[in-house]
């Protein structure tokens, strides 16, 4: 996946911050917000995202947006997830 082509993308949307990070298998982070608008792309590996009481799974290629003060957790799979981030 080009990542620089993917920063370019969001920084065209609006995201005046973008980078990479890394969870190890299994990582969780239980429910919180932010303030503002955020975008997921998964780079490599897993994301279980639950928001709303709905929970969806985001693998390689895929993105998933959480709305600014939305309340969420997120569950990363076996092997970990790598994923692109951009904030507003």
């Amino acid at each position: 996946m080009d990542v620089r082509a993917l920063e370019s993308q969001l920084r065209s949307e609006g995201f005046s911050h973008t980078f990479v990070w890394q969870d190890g298998p299994h990582a969780f982070y239980p429910e919180h917000t932010h303030a503002g608008l955020t975008a997921h792309i998964i780079l490599d590996g897993e994301m279980t995202l639950t928001m709303q009481g709905q929970s969806q799974t985001y693998r390689a290629g895929d993105r998933c947006d959480v709305p600014a003060g939305a309340v969420h957790s997120a569950q990363m799979g076996p092997r970990g997830c790598r994923y692109l981030v951009g904030e507003k």
